[in-house]
């Protein structure tokens, strides 16, 4: 990869959209959740409100570890999505964003407060549901275009939908336990309704809780991307398609009650891994006929 102007400019434009991107598709979630709940909501810039307000609190930790796995956390989520615009292995995304989960999980490890131990093991859990489908994701992609590489992805003539539908559908399916959505809102909830008040993120405040907002907006876009990614000949449609889906989200986390950490980890190995794993094998044998 050379880091010529024209990069360096994709990067720097990246770092400044994705956040603003992500921050109104948030502050839409928060709108259209409320209304739903026949409420008005906050306004739709909310996010950007909030976010100032906890850079500007007091910073207190309780150790002094904290803030380097808040930027860790940060650092991965960035340096994936970077990738991601740049065409790069798409490997090493998925692993780098797995750093930055567990980074962040690190993090709430770091102190004794049961809420965000339990809220960690949690977040484990969720790892292991998903991670696997989006490795298979990645196995699919190339067994399609024989390369790693995002770039390759742009160059076929017909989307990765065609070949790989039940991926698709097993990507969208763990996309939920990835936003932290419910039915699967274990670790922690974006809107604060579950028991274990904030889970994982319960002992960060101030800054560390601005920098952690600010990262979960860089991996809604990366994941938003990766969705897109499947209609990459057409990228205006693989936008479309991929806020649709977002919607989808919202109206699935809005209908939905919270299930077991159990009934998720089966259900997504059966449905999600099994239906990744269908498709994978049918591709293989297609390609190796």
């Amino acid at each position: 990869m050379e880091f010529n102007k024209e990069n360096i400019l994709i990067i720097l434009i990246t770092l400044i959209a994705a956040p603003i991107i992500g921050g109104i598709l948030t502050g839409l979630d928060r709108k259209i959740s409320a209304r739903m709940q026949n409420r008005m909501g906050p306004p739709i810039l909310q996010p950007f409100y909030d976010f100032f307000k906890l850079l500007g609190k007091e910073r207190i930790a309780v150790n002094q570890t904290q803030m380097v796995y808040v930027l860790g956390n940060l650092f991965f989520a960035v340096a994936s999505i970077v990738m991601f615009v740049l065409k790069q292995d798409l490997l090493m995304i998925v692993f780098i964003l797995a750093f930055s989960s567990i980074s962040l999980i690190m993090g709430a490890m770091s102190v004794r407060s049961p809420y965000s131990k339990i809220g960690a093991q949690r977040e484990i859990i969720q790892m292991m549901a998903y991670e696997p489908v989006l490795l298979l994701m990645v196995v699919g992609i190339y067994l399609t275009t024989k390369s790693f590489m995002i770039e390759s992805v742009f160059q076929l003539e017909q989307p990765l939908l065609y070949t790989l539908p039940l991926v698709f559908f097993a990507f969208l399916y763990v996309l939920t336990i990835k936003l932290r959505k419910s039915p699967f809102d274990f670790s922690t909830s974006h809107h604060g309704h579950q028991e274990l008040i904030k889970g994982l993120t319960t002992e960060f405040s101030g800054p560390q809780l601005a920098i952690i907002e600010l990262t979960h907006w860089y991996e809604l876009i990366l994941l938003l991307g990766l969705i897109a990614l499947f209609f990459a000949t057409n990228i205006w449609i693989g936008i479309a398609i991929a806020l649709g889906a977002y919607f989808l989200e919202l109206i699935i986390d809005n209908i939905s009650a919270r299930v077991t950490w159990k009934w998720m980890l089966k259900a997504t190995w059966l449905i999600a891994v099994g239906a990744a794993a269908v498709n994978i094998i049918w591709l293989y044998l297609k390609v190796k006929s």
